[in-house]
């Protein structure tokens, strides 16, 4: 079911779920998602259950539920394409790779945008490495109320974006940037769902593009590597070098398409050839 903040551009029978970060929004994927369009793909830009609102209604959603809108998006999709590719951006990312462990069937291809496993970033705060404990205060209820709030550079190396995006969140509409700050019980939520995909990359044998911010504030490149080594698949590993967590809507934005655009079509062009020589074969066998 189409929510209220998702878009969805009808275009060719190749098509893209995008999926947005903890506390984010579908716009962070927009611009990517535009592009995508523009280049003849469909596109779903998904809204994860519980975002959007204020933080009740995200603390009262988990992994499990955003995972669950997640496979319910590429039910939708998959109506619509022949070939379906899911990309996230930092918690997104981590959400698509799962859905590719799951759905190796449904599933052609991943974009991995900053994927965000643990926050270890520059700009990370030296008591967040104890976020580990996160997971027995939500089991123990404790601290449930607390929220660690974003600070600058909010994952925007753009500085004119920087500001327009900060307004936005500070002011309180969160369906347009999403939330100020992460809530201990989301994070804990984000802290077991890591665990459970860490386990699973295995199972991922799609081709992933994998593209991360070399300066990236919030998620260290480590992130991208630990998908690098665990993946059965193939993947292609894009490095870059001027912008910071957001790398959605950050200055190489552009790159980010570009990327995405070629490697996903080369994806849908080889099955579609493999799956007109099959038919050759079958043909001739008659």
């Amino acid at each position: 079911m189409i929510k209220a903040a998702d878009y969805y551009l009808k275009g060719g029978r190749a098509g893209v779920l995008l999926i947005h970060g903890l506390t984010g929004t579908p716009n962070e994927m927009r611009t990517v998602g535009k592009g995508l369009h523009r280049a003849g793909f469909t596109v779903y830009g998904m809204q994860l259950a519980g975002h959007c609102g204020d933080v009740e209604d995200l603390v009262r959603t988990g992994w499990k539920d955003w995972y669950a809108s997640v496979l319910e998006a590429v039910d939708r999709l998959r109506q619509d394409v022949d070939h379906c590719f899911v990309a996230g951006l930092s918690m997104g990312a981590v959400l698509a790779l799962k859905a590719a462990a799951d759905r190796p069937d449904d599933i052609d291809g991943v974009g991995v945008y900053g994927a965000t496993f643990r926050y270890d970033g520059w700009n990370i705060p030296w008591y967040r490495c104890f976020s580990f404990l996160l997971p027995w205060f939500k089991r123990f209820n404790l601290f449930q109320d607390r929220v660690f709030e974003e600070e600058p550079p909010y994952g925007l190396k753009d500085e004119r974006l920087r500001a327009s995006i900060s307004s936005s969140m500070l002011s309180g509409d969160s369906a347009e940037a999403g939330l100020p700050g992460n809530p201990f019980p989301s994070l804990a939520e984000l802290i077991q769902l890591s665990a459970t995909v860490r386990k699973e990359l295995h199972k991922v044998r799609c081709p992933c593009l994998i593209i991360h911010a070399a300066e990236d504030d919030m998620a260290s490149v480590s992130n991208a590597h630990l998908v690098m080594k665990r993946v059965s698949g193939p993947t292609k590993l894009v490095l870059l070098h001027d912008s910071y967590h957001m790398i959605t809507v950050d200055r190489e934005r552009r790159e980010v398409i570009r990327e995405s655009v070629e490697f996903f079509s080369n994806i849908a062009a080889q099955r579609k050839h493999s799956v007109e020589a099959q038919g050759v074969r079958l043909a001739a066998a008659r």
